[in-house]
């Protein structure tokens, strides 16, 4: 007999009895003798199937707990599945980190190398155009003061030329005179008279 409730069944047994008559003064009941082995039979047959839903209870009870386990145990291994992942993830966002701060150390190093580079080429076209100005400077005072040289040996030329223009023309003029006054002529080489 299957879904039985003994519990139940107790009770009704509990109740034939309070409710049978009493015997004053003995403490003693008096109770139908055919209902109370009717029902003292019915929950001795009833105790079988009761024992057999308890095992089957019991078995289901096992049949969960070894589903609850089997499902914990997917849980388990679905966690750390999942904390495999995100570990695999952490370490590639780590090495994807590193690999942008390598880059930009390596960018930065080389925009300093260049600035570097840059500044000294600059310092050395700065020092090159110095040294060719220099030298142009030099080229200019030297062409300068060759061209001065230059110029006062021609003027030098120039005056010597009519210093002795001048000394022929004293001389014709002195010689002029020298016949007016019917003064014989001095030697052509000789020392002019001192003015009185």
């Amino acid at each position: 007999m299957g879904g039985v409730d003994l519990q139940q069944e107790l009770n009704r047994l509990e109740d034939m009895i309070l409710s049978s008559l009493r015997i004053p003064l003995t403490g003693r009941t008096l109770v139908e003798e055919d209902k109370l082995l009717e029902q003292l039979d019915f929950i001795r047959l009833s105790l079988p199937s009761v024992f057999q839903e308890a095992a089957e209870i019991l078995a289901q009870k096992d049949e969960i707990l070894l589903e609850a386990e089997e499902y914990g145990q997917q849980v388990v291994e679905a966690a750390q599945a999942k904390r495999a992942q995100i570990l695999a993830e952490s370490d590639i966002v780590r090495q994807a980190e590193w690999e942008a701060d390598q880059m930009r150390r390596k960018v930065q190093q080389e925009c300093e190398a260049m600035m570097q580079e840059t500044l000294a080429e600059n310092d050395r076209q700065r020092r090159a155009l110095q040294q060719e100005l220099e030298e142009m400077r030099q080229a200019a005072i030297a062409q300068a003061k060759e061209i001065e040289d230059g110029a006062d040996q021609y003027a030098d030329n120039v005056l010597e030329n009519i210093e002795d223009n001048l000394k022929e023309m004293l001389r014709v003029v002195t010689n002029g005179r020298q016949q007016i006054r019917g003064d014989s002529p001095p030697p052509r080489n000789a020392s002019h008279p001192k003015k009185k």
